[in-house]
């Protein structure tokens, strides 16, 4: 049975145990950033700090620096260590002021010994910090420098608590509570806690001590689940008053049920404050480690966010003790104290803390008076912070948690308090409260008022129906500053509110009171409008009110006492009868502000926006014509509005402005109570004209404004001058041209409207002809000129009037081209409008095309169709058309350089409806400029651009002002009609127009100026053929065969043939009414009847046969009989342009004389407005003057270049996209010149002799082989100035590159490397042993390194920087296999230096395997192996090998001494033995006079021999930019160079589009890709250079003492030195080929590609033979002299022995005999005949290509390039013999 029972119990407590197991291992919980390991939490912190800062961040949270205690921590901290960083540990040295002259032993920083360790070797001196070395496989090291800055890894340890305060937080898990095992505040170790102390404290650590306090934090904290550990200093008093005290305890936490078994230590350290339910106090202590970060690096908006958000989050409920409330609401003030961190979602946040803290205020008594002030006023002062956070952006919605807090505070204020005391009032700069228990009998006796604050309330006797008689009353007041509602209107002044309450809390409505209440409301904005009226002059002062349904409060300051009669009138002088308002002052009132006060509300006038006119008129006695009295008027705009909480916004019933309103407060009185407001809105700052005397008295002084007037003045009138020319120009340009070919008896008529396009080089200088295709046929070639007006303008509009022999129908197209002739034949035709003058049909031609040989298709003719309904209203020509036209004529300010000539609204107009708006603009400006806003006004902020309300209102206000009269105007200018001109000359010169019409015309000529003898037999035959010719065209019928020998042409045969063929087409056509026969009859009436006064003025002695007279004239009249035959069977005619009268549709517009009142309003507004403005400027002063116009400049520029265009183009937009109407503003104006057009139809008289002369060329188009002429010489023109262009820009481009090349190198770099290499290598021989490398060390290379001025080496010139360090690289032991006959000699074989062999080992002193001690970093160095990445180093180009960056390293230091006792130290160990296979001395200076850095490698290079050999590697380089004016030149030269780089890439992207995969077969395109590659690698490496140089250049600041590696940034800047060399040469290459055009060089470029092909058969031979002889001379003479120990060498010099460059000497010297037949050989057979015969292939293929040679495309391109650039200097060219001989051919 005992048995048993004693299995059942150890089973029982086996399980106690597991379970209690299983709980230690689940209470180990590390936070996300942590690591659990055993009992602690590790945090590796990558962050680089040094090494008290580092313990300092541990300590914040209750830990220290990690503590490794066995090789198992050793392990896991590895696997965590972020590779190449280095990491500090809790390691320090005991020696107390830690430096390098006291030795002592390493310890953690909790005094306790290093029972394990893991150092990369034994150190020599045990002092320092200890880090993890991740380079050196994760060993142990110690450095001197604290100040150096790692990551570090920080330790929380579970079950202790360390805290650099006086207290700290204990907490254990669930089921778990706190057992203290032991706790002391005070100091043991000098190690922890030492941010603030200095480093030396020996004589401090003497004064310190400790004092357990393990009693009171056991009673505080054990048995509890979460306990802030607080150690009470005032009892005891600073332990360590010196080095100051820090908090430890050590406790476990032991579960309640169980732990009588087992216990298990536990701790979390990072708290998340949403995650964990604590008391408050325990969570405002835990607040306070996170609230010493406010004011450092890491308080930013989201850390008060975050923290906000997690307060708001854990506080769910009120609290229940002051305290709590009292620590919360300080940290609540401390979290909002700085406005700019704290966001809208903070102040949300924000806001839920204060509602909560505020309901706190119920469930909690005090009776301490001071304590309740305290905690009120933290809660107010929070408020206030919060809405000055809230003024920021207004988006956070805090009233309702401001109000909230009023009401619980002033509630908790009254607790208690006994009626008629003194008032409890707390102020903060933007809340303000007042309360205060009174009786209801005091209760309207004083005014409610804060402390330095205007606002107050006055009740009036409010009587028992509202307050109870015997109860007191509570009396609440609130200030806000600041609005504090998002919503409503904006708010200009302090909202103040007032409340009253039973002592219950219960409120006390006051409503609908017949006495009202008195209510001062502090203004924020003090500026008034003021004037000084002269009551002799009974004048009138202009108040300008900008808002309606305000309130205007009108104050007067007269002289002297006087009765005012006040006459109010809107927009008009008042008179006693007309006004608005009047009112006759002095009223009733108290005090003289009061009596001559006029308050004008909504009830008293209807207050309108515009200006008023306020006159006023002493009331004196009869007889009295005037006084000698003045009157200082005030006025002032203001309402007053309460917030009306069920509508949330603001209203002004019941509530009205008061007479005691000031420029500072507002009184309001209203008949309730809430909150209330006062608004007022922006009126113009004031002048008054009265003064113009004395403020133009002041113009010496100020004239900045008047002269800026002046001059606006002086450019109006010189721009309306050239503006009056260019009308005048204009005038002659309106007109419809009568085409000079038209035939003078065709009478059918069409207008022709010809746009020419607005781009660059659109107009022409050639001759443009035109024929029409209709359905009826084809109208002859027209030429549209014009001969007293240049036509086809750019952007212009030409009217031609064109005729016809007949109706052409339907056109279906429009033929245009030109013969190309003048200097810019290339013409773009935009639109084309054909409109028939009998049907008023009309037909348009979207053209939109260049007519060019040179641009875009490329020729000169093109057949244009009639454009649909659905193209005219698409959205390229409605939008092309709309921006055209507003630009063009729309925009009043574009306008005035590219005005339609058409336009009645004239340049002179434009000009100056542009000045009066300029000034009115500048008016409306300069009343507004620098009206003070409110601080308190939402500001939207649109990016760079910022508006306030107050600013939008003000712009409002000023278009409202300028915007109508100017609209008035330009609307007057634009729509009145022209003036017509009617004179008794101009009536009497009217017989007489068809005289001048026909003087326009030249080819008619009446019958009395013709010349008889030029109408002959011949003559005659011409025109009837002609005549003949004509009609059978126009009846598309054959035309009758006629003789070629015009002496046997019978003219009566010619005439039966035209009558016969009359006949036969009046068969044809007789039942075809709509023929084009009928029409055509009446023109060849007109033709036979000229045809008949022909004959009749040759008479019948012209004729050679008798009786021939008269049979032609019977002839001729019988065909015109049979005509009106003919047409009399076909009484309807079609009309002709002259027979056919238009209507006069009535006249739009305004009449002609509304040009006057256009003129007189652009004088007065122009007048007043710069009156005005000077009145203004003189009155601002000069400072403000000028402030003014350079803000109106720059609103005037951003708005003419940018605001306007981009409202046309949106407007363009929407009228293409939207309303899509085609408008055609010219057509009114097109009917006005039609009807003033008459045709010579009307006024023919006599015969008409002149003929349109068909046979000139332009009336065809250009033959095909002619155009392509054209274009062959275009394009050869367009590729010379394209050369030209291209050569010009590309020696810029070789200049930019050079200035930018030469500007990184400077020459006395090559002084200063020449120096140092000089200086150190002194003493060096060409065979040294180790003795003599480090004598050579400590004389020459110490001796020049430390120079006589401490810090500068050899003379002093250059500054050594930072230290130097001398490194070596070794070869392993045994390196090669020693050959088996000496191995019994021989037993150590080192091989020479490879990367293979290179001993990467670390070793101690004397290279010694085993002995492994404490050291300083310094000299631990010097035996282990350092990589090159941990050095900084890079590769090294030795004369013998290639060498590795890394190395065995011993730091010089940055004085001579310490440099030679190292020196020796290395000497007596042997540091340099037979493993050494190279050593370097490696240091940087600066030469401040030359302002160069030189990085130096000194190389002693030693081969397997044993001999050491010195080299040196110096390289210069300019880390700091010189400054001055070259260095700004130098700068520029960068841009424009990398301008160029981009104009490049846009031409080569340009290329590569057009020849795609074809672009990377071309030499040259690749050639400037490379150089675009090159030059961005420049800059990226000009970057990188730069970024690393100042890396370097901090490094060295921040570690003076140690060596600063600057090889990255060597290697950068030879990179960058290579990168330019290689642009320059390829630059220089593109040069030549630039330069190919030149003859002479493409005659050798075409000489060498003819002999390539024999030229590289020879090549190969030359090289077969030099390496022949390479080889030979290697094997022979390769281990006897120097230039043939390698095949490189060996090749080289047999190469230079070609040249004459060789050394014959050596060679004999070393073999007379076999040396002397190798050159010799080589001498004959390679110079004297393989050369030979090379040189001579190369001269046969010259001479063939000159017999041979071609002129190339190229090289007439040049002659042409050669043309142009002496024709820009007047220079002729003369042609050659060949040239001329070749001219001669191609004629």
């Amino acid at each position: 049975m005992d048995r048993r029972l004693f299995t059942l119990l150890f089973l029982i407590v086996i399980n106690i145990i597991s379970a209690c197991g299983q709980a230690v291992s689940e209470g180990l919980s590390c936070s996300e950033n942590q690591q659990a390991f055993e009992s602690s939490c590790y945090e590796f912190v990558a962050l680089q700090r040094s090494f008290l800062n580092a313990q300092a961040w541990c300590e914040r949270d209750g830990g220290h620096l990690a503590f490794i205690q066995n090789d198992e921590t050793q392990q896991f901290l590895q696997k965590h260590l972020q590779s190449e960083q280095d990491w500090w540990i809790g390691l320090v040295s005991t020696s107390i002021n830690l430096t390098l002259d006291l030795q002592g032993v390493l310890i953690w920083l909790d005094g306790s010994d290093v029972s394990y360790s893991n150092w990369l070797s034994e150190a020599m001196l045990e002092t320092g910090y200890g880090y993890i070395n991740t380079d050196s496989g994760f060993h142990w090291k110690t450095t001197s420098n604290s100040s150096q800055q790692f990551n570090f890894i920080c330790e929380f340890e579970l079950g202790r608590s360390l805290s650099c305060l006086d207290s700290t937080i204990l907490h254990c898990g669930s089921d778990q509570v706190i057992e203290v095992d032991e706790s002391y505040y005070g100091r043991k170790t000098p190690h922890y806690c030492r941010s603030n102390v200095s480093s030396s404290l020996t004589a401090s650590l003497e004064q310190c001590s400790w004092v357990s306090v393990l009693d009171e934090v056991a009673e505080l904290c054990n048995g509890q689940q979460f306990c802030t550990a607080v150690a009470d200093v005032s009892s005891f008093g600073e332990p360590c008053p010196a080095l100051g005290s820090y908090l430890m305890v050590e406790y476990h936490c032991k579960d309640s049920e169980s732990c009588f078994i087992c216990d298990t230590r536990y701790e979390e350290k990072i708290i998340k404050y949403s995650a964990i339910k604590m008391d408050k106090n325990q969570l405002k202590n835990s607040i306070n480690t996170e609230l010493m970060q406010l004011g450092g690096l890491g308080d930013t908006e989201e850390f008060r966010e975050d923290l906000l958000s997690d307060i708001s989050a854990t506080l769910e409920e009120p609290l229940q003790q002051q305290t709590e409330v009292l620590d919360f609401a300080s940290v609540l003030s401390r979290m909002t104290g700085d406005k700019d961190k704290v966001n809208v979602n903070a102040q949300e946040n924000a806001g839920c803390v204060l509602d909560i803290l505020s309901k706190s205020l119920k469930s909690i008594s005090l009776d301490n008076i001071t304590a309740r002030a305290e905690i009120a006023n933290l809660l107010v002062v929070s408020s206030s912070q919060i809405l000055a956070a809230f003024d920021k952006d207004k988006e956070s919605d805090i009233s309702g948690y401001l109000l909230t807090m009023v009401d619980s505070v002033q509630s908790f204020l009254l607790t208690n308090k006994t009626p008629d005391l003194e008032p409890i009032i707390i102020s903060s700069p933007n809340v303000n409260i007042y309360v205060n228990r009174i009786s209801p009998a005091n209760l309207h006796k004083e005014p409610f008022h804060v402390e330095n604050s205007l606002a107050g309330f006055k009740l009036p006797n409010l009587g028992s129906d509202v307050l109870s008689v015997d109860e007191p009353v509570d009396v609440k007041m609130t200030q806000f500053n600041i609005d504090p509602w998002i919503e409503g209107q904006t708010i200009h002044s302090t909202v103040a509110g007032l409340s009253l309450s039973k002592t219950n809390g219960s409120g006390i409505p006051v409503a609908n009171l017949t006495e009202e209440i008195e209510i001062l409301l502090p203004r924020l904005d003090t500026s008034v409008n003021s004037s000084v009226l002269d009551l002799r002059n009974f004048s009138t002062s202009i108040i300008n009110i900008t808002t309606p349904n305000i309130t205007l409060v009108i104050k007067l300051h007269p002289s002297e006492d006087l009765t005012l009669l006040l006459l109010m009138g809107y927009e008009t002088q008042p008179t006693s009868e007309n006004n608005v308002a009047k009112v006759t002052l002095p009223q009733q009132g108290n005090t003289q502000d009061e009596r001559y006060t006029w308050v004008l509300g909504p009830s008293d006038m209807a207050v309108d926006v515009g200006v008023y006119n306020l006159r006023i008129r002493p009331v004196v006695s009869p007889g009295v014509k005037s006084i000698n009295a003045s009157v200082t008027i005030t006025s002032i705009t203001a309402q007053c509005i309460f917030w009306q909480e069920t509508r949330a916004n603001w209203s002004d019933y019941g509530c009205r402005v008061g007479p005691k309103t000031t420029p500072n407060i507002t009184q309001c009185l209203c008949t309730h109570l809430t909150f209330f407001g006062s608004s007022f809105f922006v009126m113009p700052n004031m002048v008054d004209p009265s003064k113009s005397a004395e403020l133009f008295s002041n113009f010496a002084e100020n004239p900045v404004v008047v002269c800026f007037i002046g001059a606006i003045f002086i450019a109006y009138i010189l721009i309306a001058a050239w503006a009056r020319r260019k009308d005048l120009q204009d005038t002659t340009k309106v007109k419809i041209t009568m085409l000079e070919d038209n035939d003078p008896f065709a009478e059918y008529c069409y207008l022709l409207k010809v746009s020419t396009g607005h781009r660059m080089g659109s107009s022409t200088s050639s001759r443009v002809i035109v024929t029409l295709q209709g359905t009826e046929g084809e109208c002859e070639p027209h030429h549209l000129t014009d001969p007293d007006k240049p036509v086809f303008e750019r952007g212009g509009v030409d009217l031609f009037l064109l005729t016809t022999p007949f109706p052409l129908g339907e056109l279906q197209s429009i033929r245009l081209w030109h013969d190309n002739s003048g200097d810019h034949p290339a013409w773009y035709v935009n639109t084309v409008m054909v409109e028939d003058l009998q049907t008023e049909q009309k037909w348009h031609f979207l053209c939109s095309s260049w007519l060019a040989v040179d641009i875009d298709d490329c020729t000169v003719e093109k057949v244009f169709p009639v454009a649909s309904e659905a193209e005219m209203k698409g959205f390229s020509n409605l939008f092309f058309m709309k921006t055209t036209t507003d630009f063009c004529d729309g925009h009043i300010w574009y306008s005035v350089v590219s005005r339609p000539p058409s336009s009645n609204f004239t340049r002179v107009q434009r000009v100056s409806c542009c000045f009066s708006v300029l000034l009115c603009s500048m008016l409306t400006s300069i009343m507004f400029f620098g009206i003070p806003t409110d601080p308190s006004e939402q500001t939207m902020d649109m990016g760079p651009i910022k508006l306030t309300w107050s600013e939008v209102k003000i712009g409002i206000q000023s278009s409202i002002i300028v915007f109508p009269v100017n609209l008035v105007i330009v609307g007057i200018f634009r729509h009145s009609r022209p003036r017509k001109k009617k004179t008794k000359k101009e009536k009497k010169q009217k017989q007489s127009e068809p005289a001048q019409m026909e003087k326009d015309i030249p080819y008619e000529t009446a019958s009395p100026l013709f010349d008889q003898n030029n109408v002959t037999v011949d003559f005659l035959i011409k025109d009837i053929q002609r005549i003949t010719y004509l009609f059978a065209n126009a009846m598309r019928c054959p035309v009758p065969k006629t003789e070629k020998n015009r002496e046997k042409e019978d003219i009566n045969a010619l005439l039966s043939q035209l009558q016969d063929l009359i006949k036969q087409q009046h068969l044809i056509q007789k039942n075809n009414t709509s023929s084009v026969f009928w029409p055509y009859t009446h023109h060849l009436s007109k033709q036979l009847e000229n045809l008949e006064g022909e004959v009749k003025l040759m008479g019948p002695s012209d004729f050679s046969r008798p009786g021939c007279y008269s049979q032609v004239l019977l002839q001729v009249q019988g065909m015109k009989k049979l005509l009106e035959s003919l047409r009399s069977s076909r009484p309807t005619e079609q009309r002709i342009c002259s027979s056919s009268p238009k209507k006069d549709s009535s006249r739009k517009g305004l009449p002609w004389w509304f040009v006057y009142v256009g003129w007189l309003l652009v004088a007065a507004t122009s007048v007043i407005s710069g009156y005005y403005t000077m009145l203004y400027g003189l009155k601002y002063g000069k400072d403000r003057s000028i402030s003014w116009i350079l803000s109106i400049v720059i609103s005037f520029t951003e708005s003419l270049f940018f605001t306007q265009p981009v409202k046309v183009l949106c407007l363009a937009i929407f009228f293409a996209l939207v309303v899509k109407k085609v408008n055609f503003e010219d057509a009114e104006l097109i009917n006005t010149l039609r009807k003033k057009t008459s045709t010579r139809a009307d006024g023919l008289n006599g015969v008409q002799l002149s003929k349109r002369d068909c046979t000139r060329s332009y009336y065809q188009p250009p033959p095909s082989s002619d155009i392509e002429k054209l274009k062959t010489n275009m394009v050869k023109q367009q590729k010379a100035r394209a050369l030209i262009m291209e050569i010009l820009v590309f020696l810029g481009f070789l200049w930019m590159l050079l200035l930018v090349a030469y500007g990184q190198r400077d020459e006395n770099g090559f002084y200063l490397t020449q120096y140092i290499r000089q200086s150190f290598s002194n003493d060096i021989s060409d065979s040294m042993n180790q003795s003599d490398v480090f004598t050579w060390a400590n004389t020459v290379l110490l001796k020049n390194l430390f120079g006589d001025r401490p810090g500068f080496i050899t003379d002093g010139n250059s500054k050594l920087v930072g230290g130097a360090r001398f490194r070596q690289v070794r070869v392993k032991k045994d390196s090669c296999e020693i050959a088996k006959p000496v191995n019994h000699a021989v037993s150590h074989c080192n091989a020479p230096y490879s990367w293979e062999n290179e001993d990467m080992g670390t070793y101690g002193p004397g290279w010694d395997e085993l002995n492994f001690v404490n050291g300083s970093e310094d000299i631990n160095t010097a035996w282990q192996y350092q990589s090159q990445s941990a050095l900084k180093a890079l590769p090294v180009w030795g004369m013998i090998a290639l060498y590795r960056g890394g190395g065995y390293v011993m730091d010089l230091g940055s004085n001579m001494q310490n440099a030679s006792s190292k020196l020796r130290y290395l000497f007596d160990s042997t540091w340099l033995d037979m493993y050494t296979r190279a050593v370097f001395a490696e240091f940087t200076v600066y030469n401040a006079n030359v302002n160069l850095f030189c990085i130096v490698t000194l190389i002693l290079e030693s081969t397997a021999v044993g001999a050491f050999q010195f080299r040196s590697q110096v390289q210069s380089v300019r880390l700091y930019q010189s400054t001055g004016g070259f260095q700004s030149f130098l700068m520029a030269s960068q841009v424009f160079y990398f301008l160029f780089v981009l104009y490049y890439m846009f031409l080569q992207g340009k290329l590569l589009k057009r020849q795609k995969w074809a672009y990377f077969r071309n030499k040259w395109n690749l050639l400037d890709l490379a150089i675009i590659i090159l030059s961005w690698s420049s800059l990226s490496v000009f970057i990188k250079r730069t970024v690393q140089g100042d890396k370097d250049i901090e490094y060295y600041q921040n570690h003076k003492d140690q060596f600063p590696s600057f090889h990255d940034t060597a290697v950068l800047d030879a990179t960058l030195g290579y990168i330019m060399a290689f642009l320059v040469l390829l630059a220089c290459v593109k040069l030549w080929h630039l330069l190919r055009l030149n003859p002479k060089l493409h005659l050798i470029t075409s000489s060498l590609q003819r002999a390539w092909n024999d030229m590289s058969s020879f090549i190969v031979v030359i090289f077969i033979i030099l390496l022949a002889y390479s080889l030979t001379c290697n094997v022979i003479f390769g281990g006897k002299l120097s230039s043939y120990k390698t095949f490189p060498d060996a090749f080289k010099t047999i190469f230079s022995l070609q040249f004459g460059i060789f050394n014959y000497d050596e060679v004999l010297s070393s073999d007379p005999v076999l040396g002397a037949i190798i050159i010799s050989t080589c001498v004959i057979f390679v110079t004297f005949v393989i050369l030979t015969l090379f040189v001579s292939i190369i001269l046969e293929a010259f001479s063939e290509e000159q017999e041979n040679h071609k002129p190339s495309e190229e090289e007439e391109i040049v002659d042409l390039m050669f043309v142009k650039i002496l024709s820009l200097f007047g220079i002729k060219r003369k042609k050659t013999e060949e040239e001329t001989r070749n001219s001669g051919k191609t004629t």
